[in-house]
Order: structure tokens, then C-alpha cells, then sequence
């Protein structure tokens, strides 16, 4: 199916409202001010002068707190929240909050806030910090930090490493990210007789409520949390942000509606982002290919709370390829640094890096082609594993996207093109195919139409689209029907929209309500005193149908004095994960073209065949993996958190993060290979928000390498990097 967003007019013409679009009668502003040290205890915090400035209303710190507790989510364990200790674990760290009748007077009084720190050592360098590394802790599937799979009658990795005929050894670097999303993170707070309404950008408006009930100590009917749109979220607003809690904190402290939004500057800090890495590979392989060991050894930054591992090694090398022997590590570096987060396709991003980069230069060793390496060691189980993959496709992606992108031209050296250098480059990319439980609701109404709702948000991936085609297939009527509805805490809960989740979660669940109205409905019509009373009903195209006659499902309704029929429909991984492994696939291609004397990097093509299941809106699944496949390319050549000694982010700013403009934007093209995997999920859909991005950053560097013979090692690549080695061809 092919649709056009249903959001998309509304956010076109600015009439789309945000969280901090709201305003409402009464209402003052909230400002969060920032700690200007890595590491300290806050010795004094002097707001003498801030309390005593114009409009002020209120300034808080741990010195004279909000009434806030640590909320507990089922979902993510412990949620920080500000200003609950007097401990400064990172440079930006929220410490304060100033209330003022305007926002400028609010930011202005914030910076007369006098702290004192009592200063510790502190560590913001990952590498500086490897020797204090620390094992990971076991994942959420409970496989530990270090993990071997050895094949009968091999005593040790080593020992299957010593026997590979040819060995390749690397280690690999990508650098700390922020989600950048277009909305900063803000939030309106409203009391209403012991009721809080929380109007926040959030991609899951139930576990919101959930998490600001928590932390003021109350009942989960008290707190209403409003997100039908999100400007951006990528796992960056999937946990409630510090002005949520501020503004909620503050506005019952000063029965005032309260509005705290984070400047683009803060956002970088006062969230949370992606963790740098270390990654260190060893490939032992048969000269004709074949894998005989595969070594992943991952280190990761985290914050000083050890709040979040990247599991770069567990959700890469633990599944991707066939391997007789197989050991992989995670290891975490805590830091005095902003907290790190799940950022679009968390691991697998920068895990795929590592990998598909040592592929390549495996296949560069065996002097192979790189696909035909990868067809080779293709896994038809994780190793170690006894549940085969529900459906892969993978070497048809790469058939496909070989054919497409014209493989078959490739050199080994890559060829020149006047002053450029250019080379292809090619990368697998995999992502889990997960779901959360979810429900929805559905209601019929009198007049022929019905709602889809769920608790669950759209962070510009479509899900309100999804939600009317998917109900009116299920319900067999048309689209242009169905009223979809999203983003508040006050429907039916829905889970998160991350981890690629959402369609198959909230889609199966559709189906399930749909069945249950459609038999509600059929038992309705016979009835006694229904139309079709005592009659075998059927129904079909919005219709019951029995008798040689039929009428519409809002002409029953109105037939026996019914506004509206109303159903819920619940669902969640079952009894398939016990049979099956699930995942999206992909493959990768790039072409690129370097300078030979400036050195400068373009992408010239890009293309990404993708076995995704079944997919139900062509037309919005082709824009989430273009951006995918964008923000890849951005990994790879543009973004990177600079951190300094002090723990200060060197650009933590737009203007100085960098991140491609159309101009760095090449001619993108996304085929899919479309076989539905009902054994997943009976709509049949597995996940590709994430799997756009993984890979594509590996593909580039791989490219760049054909292209020039240089081999990078980290990401963003720089001219630096291609300076210091240029080999004009």
C-alpha cells in the first residue's frame, strides 16, 4: 500500500501543535541551569540575587528541592531525575530551576545563580579510561558480558584462531553522537484539581505518566500525558525529560501552569546521547572464506551512573554471520560525561562500523569479492543458537543491489574519474524484529466510521498512517474512515515507538480488537429485536450481512439505539520466541568519490535492498530508510561530540555539530524485497525504522578504501585522515 501521511498537512502549514506550543491561561516559564564542572559536590548554590529579580516566582536547587522522587519504570528500571542530589556527575548536569513570569526573565535570573563546587578529579576521555574499564552488565536476553561458542573438539578461541589460515586484526573507533532531533525537549505542566496534564514530546505517552506519576507520588489516573506530535525522538525521548519533571514539580509548588523548554545548547547535555566506542575485531577464515573464528571485543563510554551500554559486540557479532567459534566481550567505561541513551538502532549502528569494516578487509586479504564473503559466511541461526531465523532474505538483498547499483563494474583499486578517486563499498545490515505488548482500542460508530486508538506516538515514523490503513483492512472498510488517534496517556496503552517496534506491535493488536467489534457486531445484529434477529449474520465490507440482506455496521447501530460499539484488543510476544529468531535484514551500497588532492569525501550513490516483511506503507517505509540511510552517511562523515578535559562539550551546538545539509545528499534509492513473516506477526510487518542507518557507515568507509587505498579506522572520517596517506591514482 501506498499512502500519504496523514499528519503531513497539518505539519506542513505549522498547525501541528508540539509540546511547547501550548499555551494556556496563566502560565509562567521555567529555565534549568546547568553545571559548569564535570565532577563536584555542589558546596553552595547563592540565589539571593535570582529570587530578587523581575517576575521571578520561584528558584530551585538541591539546596531547596521540588518535591520529586526516583520514579521506577518497568520498562527501563530507574529514571535520573534532576536535582536530587547534590552530587555533579558531568559537565551540563541539571542543578537548578528558575520560575519567572516571562521566559527572558526566567533565562536572564538563571544567570545570576552563584554556585560553588567542591571539585573532584574527573575523567571524560574513553580512551584514558580503558584501563578502568568494567564488565557490562548481562543483557536484557540475560547473555553475559563475555560469550564463547567453541566447536567440538576446540579447546579454546585461540586455539580455533591459531588454526585459521589467514587472520585479520583491527580496532576500530566511533565517536559519541547526539539524537538532534528538531524539537528540544520541553514540556507545559497544568494542574486541575489534583489532576496534572502534561503536554511533552515522548514516545510513549503512557510509560510518561507512568514515570512523572512515580515521581510525585501519585496515582496513575492522575497524571495525563498529551504527545500526538513528536519533532523527533530516535530513542532520545523515550524516557521523561528534565523539564517534565520540573514543570510538573513546579507547577504544583507554585499553582501556576508552568512552560520549561531546553535551548538547543542544553539539549546536548541535559538528555542523553550516544556512547562512544572502542571495538576491537579478529577474523580467522579458511583462504576459501569460510569463518572459523570471529572475535568481538567491545568497550563503551557510559555516565558515571553506568546507566546504559551499548551493546555494539551483543547485538552485531552475536547473530550475523556463521561461525564455528565465536567469543565476544562488552566492557563499559563509566565517565564524568552526560548520560548515554538507546539512539537509533543502539549497538547495531556502531557495531556494524567494527564489523562489516573487518569484513572488508577479510575479503581484501582472501583477495574475494565482499559479498561473495558475505553470502559465504551467511548464518541461518545465531551461533550457538538451535531457533533459525523466522525468514532471511539477505542474499537476495545483495543480488538485487548488486545487479542494481552495478556491482559488477567494481575494482578491486577503484578507478578515477578526472581529479576524484572513486570506489564502492557494500555492507550488511541487520536489526532485531521485536515487539512490545499493546493495546488498542477500537469504536464503531453510528455513522459509519471508527477510531483507532492507542496510548503509543509518532515520531515522524508514520505510525498515524499505519494505524488507519491497518484498521481498515482489518475492519474492511476504507482508510478514509478510520479516525486515527495517538499520543495521550488516556487511551489504551501502546508501548513505546522505539526499538523498531511499533507497526508490527500496534498492528497485530488492531487486528485482534478488529476481530473481536466484527464478532461483537455479528451477535449484536441477532439479537432478539435486532434487525437480523435469530439469522446466521456474516459481515463483509463494513456490512452484516444475512438473509439475502445487509446494512452497515452504523446503520445496525442506529437500528438498535446505539451510538457506538467499543472493544479493546491486546497483544505481545507469545510462544514464537521460543521457535523462531527474528530480524530485519539489509544490504548496503555506496559509491564515493575523494578528491585526490583536497581530499574531500563525497557520496556520490546510495542504495539499500531491504528484507523488512510485509510492508504497509511503501511510501512512508522508503523515507524512514532513506533517513536511515542519511543519518549513516552523517555518522560517517560529519558527526562527533568533541569533549574536553574539563568534561565541556567542545560543539555542543548546531552550528558547530555537524550534521549534512542537502548538498552532502546524494541520489538515495531503497528497493525492498517483500516476503510478509507471519511467523513474526500476523500482519506480517518486521521492523525497519533502525535498520536504515546500520551499516551504511561501514559501506562508506569500505568505499573509501576502494577508492584510495587508505583504510579508516573511526568515524566521522576527515581530510585529515586521507591527507596523510593520498595516493593519486
Amino acid at each position: 500500500m501506498t499512502a500519504a501521511r496523514l499528519d503531513a498537512p497539518v505539519k506542513v502549514t505549522g498547525r501541528a501543535k508540539y509540546g511547547a506550543d501550548h499555551n494556556v491561561p496563566g502560565m509562567v516559564y521555567g529555565y534549568v541551569v546547568l553545571s559548569t564542572v564535570a565532577h563536584a559536590e555542589l558546596e553552595a548554590m547563592d540565589v539571593t540575587a535570582a529570587k530578587s529579580a523581575p517576575g521571578v516566582l520561584g528558584v530551585y536547587s538541591p539546596f531547596d528541592p521540588l518535591e520529586l522522587r526516583t520514579p521506577v519504570s518497568p520498562l527501563f528500571g530507574e529514571t535520573w531525575v534532576p536535582m536530587q542530589t547534590k552530587e555533579v556527575a558531568y559537565y551540563g548536569q541539571a542543578i537548578g530551576f528558575v520560575v519567572a513570569e516571562t521566559f527572558e526573565q526566567a533565562r536572564d535570573a538563571a544567570m545570576l545563580v552563584d554556585v560553588s563546587y567542591r571539585v573532584r578529579p574527573a575523567l571524560t576521555s574513553l580512551e584514558e579510561g580503558l584501563a578502568t574499564a568494567e564488565d557490562a552488565p548481562p543483557g536484557r536476553d540475560g547473555t553475559p558480558a563475555t560469550f564463547e561458542v567453541l566447536e567440538d573438539g576446540v579447546e579454546s578461541f585461540d586455539d580455533a584462531l591459531a588454526a585459521s589460515p589467514v587472520v585479520v586484526e583491527a580496532t576500530y573507533h566511533t565517536a559519541t553522537q547526539n539524537h538532534a532531533a528538531m524539537e528540544p525537549h520541553s514540556a507545559v505542566a497544568v494542574w486541575d484539581d489534583g489532576v496534572l496534564t502534561v503536554y511533552s514530546g515522548n514516545q510513549g505517552a503512557h510509560l510518561q505518566a507512568q514515570e512523572l506519576a512515580s515521581a510525585l507520588d501519585l496515582p496513575p489516573e492522575a497524571v495525563h500525558a498529551v504527545n500526538p506530535y513528536v519533532g523527533g525522538a530516535f530513542g532520545g525521548k523515550g524516557r521523561t525529560s528534565a523539564p517534565a519533571f520540573l514543570a510538573a514539580a513546579a507547577a504544583k509548588a507554585l499553582d501556576r501552569p508552568v512552560k520549561a523548554a531546553l535551548t538547543r545548547e542544553q539539549v546536548f547535555t541535559a538528555t542523553a546521547g550516544r556512547a562512544a566506542t572502542v571495538q576491537k575485531m579478529t577474523l580467522g577464515a579458511e583462504r576459501d572464506g569460510t569463518l572459523v573464528a570471529l572475535r568481538h571485543d567491545s568497550w563503551c563510554s557510559t555516565d558515571a551512573h553506568r546507566a546504559f551500554v551499548e551493546p555494539t559486540s551483543h547485538g552485531t557479532s552475536r547473530e550475523w554471520y556463521a561461525t564455528r567459534n565465536l567469543h565476544i566481550s562488552q566492557k563499559v567505561v563509566p565517565l564524568n560525561i552526560p548520560p548515554t541513551t538507546f539512539m537509533r538502532a543502539p549497538g547495531e549502528a556502531p557495531g556494524s562500523f567494527a564489523l562489516e569494516s573487518a569484513i572488508d578487509e577479510l575479503a581484501v586479504a582472501l583477495d574475494m569479492d565482499p559479498i561473495e564473503l558475505r553470502m559465504r559466511n551467511n548464518s541461518t541461526a545465531p551461533p550457538g543458537h538451535d531457533l533459525q531465523w523466522s525468514s532471511k532474505h539477505l542474499d537476495e538483498c545483495f543480488q538485487i543491489g548488486a545487479q542494481r547499483f552495478g556491482w559488477a563494474q567494481r575494482r578491486p583499486r577503484g578507478h578515477t574519474d578526472g581529479d576524484w578517486q572513486v570506489g564502492l563499498g557494500t555492507a550488511t545490515a541487520m536489526f532485531p524484529a521485536l515487539r512490545f505488548p499493546t493495546t488498542v482500542g477500537i469504536t464503531l460508530r453510528d455513522d459509519d466510521t471508527a477510531v483507532v486508538a492507542t496510548s503509543g506516538a509518532d515520531p515522524g515514523t508514520g505510525l498515524l498512517t499505519v494505524l488507519s490503513l491497518v484498521g481498515g483492512e482489518s475492519l474492511d472498510i476504507a482508510p478514509e474512515k478510520i479516525e486515527p488517534r495517538l499520543g495521550d496517556s488516556s487511551l489504551p496503552p501502546g508501548g513505546l515507538s522505539g526499538g523498531s517496534t511499533a507497526t508490527a506491535s500496534v498492528g497485530t493488536a488492531i487486528m485482534i480488537a478488529a476481530t473481536k467489534a466484527i464478532d461483537e457486531l455479528v451477535a449484536l445484529a441477532a439479537d432478539p429485536g435486532a434487525p437480523f434477529a435469530g439469522a446466521e449474520v456474516t459481515y463483509a465490507d463494513g456490512r452484516v450481512l444475512a438473509d439475502g440482506k445487509s446494512m452497515t455496521f452504523g446503520e445496525l447501530l442506529r437500528a438498535v439505539g446505539r451510538p457506538a460499539l467499543e472493544v479493546t484488543g491486546s497483544s505481545a510476544p507469545g510462544e514464537e520466541l521460543t521457535k523462531h529468531s527474528f530480524s530485519s535484514f539489509g544490504a548496503q551500497f555506496c559509491e564515493v568519490r575523494v578528491h585526490q588532492w583536497t581530499r574531500e569525501v563525497r557520496v556520490s550513490r546510495m542504495l539499500g535492498v531491504f528484507d523488512t516483511g510485509r510492508i504497509i506503507n511503501a511510501r512512508a517505509a522508503r523515507s524512514q530508510l532513506m533517513g536511515g540511510m542519511i543519518w549513516g552517511l552523517s555518522a560517517a562523515l560529519h558527526e562527533g561530540l568533541g569533549i574536553e578535559a574539563n568534561g565541556r562539550l567542545a560543539n555542543g551546538d548546531f552550528a558547530s555539530y555537524l550534521l549534512p545539509v542537502n548538498a552532502d545528499i546524494p541520489e538515495v534509492d531503497v528497493h525492498f524485497v517483500e516476503y510478509p513473516d507471519t511467523l513474526h506477526n500476523a500482519v506480517g510487518a518486521k521492523g525497519l525504522g533502525e535498520i536504515g542507518t546500520v551499516g551504511m557507515a561501514a559501506a562508506i568507509a569500505n568505499a573509501v578504501h576502494n577508492a584510495t587505498g587508505v583504510r579508516v579506522r573511526h568515524i566521522p572520517i576527515t581530510i585529515e585522515d586521507l591527507l596523510a596517506e593520498a595516493k593519486p591514482q
